[in-house]
């Protein structure tokens, strides 16, 4: 098949990067020169574990085509995908500006007989009869076209892997035809094809989301629990999460979620419900333990009183393989240090270069190495769970910073060990030692 991906950000690229290696000729459709030019010599722009040698792959083999020109890849493609941002409006609601611009663009360029347009953007309920309105008013009259939604469901870090072993694709539409041609272009594609109403579509997706963030917040609320009643929460949420109707997946107690989905789907769906007339409390509460999650540690470095305020960050990323620091608990914690007038050695293996962009060289310096950053502090503050930090020579961290203090804020450490080693450990969750 010809299909196009409107958008070039994680689902747009690595999804046209997978389908363009299952033998399909695929168009990326951008608006930067300089992006488009970047991704056409095998820049992917993005980290992502695997992307740069699937993208040069298929741009060798003449698959995978980048490009400014969205009437051209249009006016060839069966399929259009779109796969631009939503980002939150200040009131929570999911901006629809660049969807409903790319809609109507895609309807003045169609030249096929019959076209599927695919929202692969994250978009609230009723967002895709609007595009089918736009596309219709739009479009030449003697063309047909039919709408779907097929929301994609992959994490950053193991984006490539989740695209083609999905546990599900989800295709929404009306149309039977339309329906036929995403089967078949996701037939190399694992997981059960679930076959549904646009609206059913739409809301999967924010329903997968959210539910995953209630559970996140769930173990955080555990966890002030612990720390309040001397429970260990680790003990607490393993024998929980033994139980086969609950599980352990996802359960985990920090800093909160963050990322380009869950904060912003979540806040999405409380706009949804009020603008539906449902009690969205039980959402908002969820929102309001994810920003606790992040107080309460920050509470804990002001307990300590480092009094020479200099810490030692490791972990700038929302989450481990993965350079998108959008909602990242680190930008809250680092914001609030600097404000308390703290001085911090920041070290993160690939997000430093989008963070410096937030927070400028000064009193946060960006720093080669995780035994960089600890040198001559009063404390180390883990943010991020990369692999690199959990076997770490801790012996070697500890000769190097001025007292050995840790805070750490994804439980990466086990605290006997940690205490053998003469550290004052803060975890989440569990008593500090």
């Amino acid at each position: 098949m010809t299909i196009t991906f409107i958008g070039h950000g994680y689902v747009g690229l690595v999804t046209a990067c997978v389908f363009a290696d299952f033998g399909n000729k695929v168009y990326v459709v951008g608006h930067t020169p300089e992006k488009i030019e970047r991704l056409k010599k095998g820049d992917p722009i993005i980290y992502e574990p695997g992307l740069k040698e699937l993208l040069e792959k298929n741009i060798k083999a003449k698959r995978l085509m980048f490009t400014l020109n969205l009437k051209n890849a249009v006016a060839e493609s069966e399929i259009v995908f779109i796969a631009v941002g939503t980002p939150p409006k200040e009131n929570g609601e999911a901006d629809l500006s660049m969807v409903l611009s790319v809609a109507e663009n895609i309807a003045k360029s169609l030249k096929n007989d019959f076209t599927v347009v695919s929202c692969k953007s994250t978009v609230p309920v009723g967002t895709n009869k609007q595009i089918e309105a736009i596309l219709l008013k739009n479009k030449p009259d003697k063309l047909k076209i039919a709408v779907a939604s097929c929301p994609e469901f992959l994490r950053e870090g193991t984006a490539i892997y989740d695209t083609m072993n999905a546990d599900r694709v989800v295709i929404g539409s009306t149309s039977k035809r339309a329906i036929d041609l995403l089967v078949k272009l996701h037939e190399p594609v694992c997981g059960k094809k679930i076959v549904t109403d646009l609206a059913s579509a739409e809301l999967i997706k924010y329903t997968s989301n959210s539910m995953l963030a209630v559970k996140i917040s769930f173990a955080n609320l555990i966890s002030f629990y612990c720390e309040k009643s001397g429970a260990d929460v680790e003990t607490v949420l393993n024998a929980t999460g033994l139980d086969k109707r609950i599980g352990r997946i996802f359960m985990d107690p920090g800093l909160g979620y963050g990322g380009s989905c869950f904060p912003k789907d979540v806040r999405a769906l409380i706009s949804v419900g009020k603008n539906l007339g449902n009690d969205t409390s039980y959402l908002e509460a969820v929102e309001k333990v994810n920003v606790l999650a992040r107080e309460n540690f920050i509470k804990k470095i002001r307990q300590h009183n480092i009094s020479d305020k200099k810490v030692a960050v490791w972990g700038l990323s929302f989450k481990p393989n993965t350079d998108d620091i959008r909602f990242a608990p680190s930008i809250s914690i680092v914001e609030q240090l600097l404000k308390d007038g703290f001085k911090i050695n920041a070290y993160d293996p690939v997000a430093a270069d989008n963070f410096k962009k937030l927070f400028p060289p000064g009193n946060i310096s960006y720093v080669d190495s995780p035994y960089d950053a600890v040198n001559n502090v009063s404390a180390l503050l883990i943010l991020t769970e990369w692999n690199e930090f959990k076997q770490i020579d801790l012996k070697k961290v500890k000769s190097l910073m001025k007292k050995p203090v840790i805070f750490d804020g994804r439980n990466i450490y086990t605290p006997e060990i940690i205490k053998k080693l003469g550290f004052r450990y803060f975890s989440t969750g569990r008593q500090p030692i």
